[in-house]
């Protein structure tokens, strides 16, 4: 690997290590954390549901991170045979929650609350049209405006900006799959 090769893994490594690391610090403080503790029913509920939230994002996000660097394969459904984008997407949903998703980027865009923007969340999905029809391409958000994906033929999984030029130009919309039904035990 020559040295132009590894800078860009070495930042995406980098870049990763931060996201997961901000999403640990700045997760909400547990019950046991608070001296004063507001036995409110509604109030120990939002929190409990926000935590729980929280922390299922965070297992998206991780999950995600440990398939960087794995090849682009069309059609892929595993990181030891490759992955395409829906299949990563497919993949780290089995892998985090228990569940499964829909297998294309279409399918997948019909799935979950739609979601603005400005609303993104680490877990949700982000869609892109790089085929000339929308919702071609699909990938999931981390935070701070990057996303992991399977690029395409030749790729590897990757972190990017959704800042680029090449993706607002793309850009489809988002969705949020917030609380999935499982499908049986997590592997």
């Amino acid at each position: 690997m020559t040295t132009k090769e590894a800078s860009p893994l070495f930042q995406n490594v980098a870049l990763a290590c931060a996201l997961v690391a901000g999403l640990l610090l700045c997760s909400p403080a547990h019950a046991s954390d608070i001296t004063d503790i507001d036995t409110r029913p509604q109030m120990s509920s939002a929190r409990s549901k926000l935590q729980q939230l929280t922390d299922r994002a965070s297992e998206l996000a991780v999950s995600a991170m440990g398939m960087l660097g794995i090849h682009y394969k069309y059609g892929g459904n595993n990181p030891e045979n490759g992955l395409d984008c829906s299949g990563l997407v497919r993949y780290v949903f089995k892998d985090a929650w228990g569940v499964n998703v829909p297998r294309t980027a279409v399918e997948l865009s019909r799935s979950g609350e739609k979601i603005d923007t400005q609303d993104l969340q680490p877990g949700d999905l982000v869609f892109y049209n790089t085929l000339r029809r929308s919702f071609s391409h699909v990938g999931i958000y981390l935070g701070d405006n990057k996303f992991i994906h399977a690029p395409r033929a030749g790729g590897k999984v990757r972190i990017e900006s959704m800042d680029m030029a090449y993706w607002k130009a793309r850009f489809n919309g988002a969705r949020r799959i917030s609380d999935p039904e499982p499908d049986g035990e997590k592997h």
